[in-house]
């Protein structure tokens, strides 16, 4: 199914028990203002404002082992996750009914998350 994706941003997946201290952390070590605190008020991200080329970042709570991870963004997840199976990737989990976790053929997970449309960004891939 024709569809767009594009890189979305990156994710730091952080064991922890003080999400505010997390994010504390890495906005000064990266340089970028946390925008949101607690994005979707459930306390399991702050994200930041500002990245370079528009893209998203965010701290996560997570109870698996601190990670960095990448988000693709699709206007379609499904047509994009099933693009990437067909490139090796694995699909392990469908998340909140909206977007998947997935695992390359070299071991990262990574996830397929819903579009955000965004000008300042650039163009989006078009896939078939």
């Amino acid at each position: 199914m024709a569809h767009r994706s594009r890189l979305a941003g990156f994710i730091i997946d952080c064991q922890t028990k003080d999400l505010d201290t997390a994010a504390a952390f890495w906005s000064q070590a990266l340089g970028l203002r946390v925008a949101d605190p607690d994005s979707g008020g459930l306390g399991l991200y702050a994200e930041f404002g500002d990245a370079p080329g528009g893209l998203h970042v965010e701290v996560q709570k997570v109870e698996h082992a601190s990670r960095v991870h990448l988000d693709i963004e699709a206007d379609d997840v499904n047509a994009e996750a099933t693009r990437l199976e067909a490139l090796g990737a694995k699909k392990l989990a469908f998340v909140r009914e909206r977007w998947w976790v997935m695992e390359a053929p070299t071991g990262q997970r990574f996830c397929v998350v819903p579009m955000r449309e965004d000008t300042r960004r650039e163009p989006p891939n078009h896939w078939p």
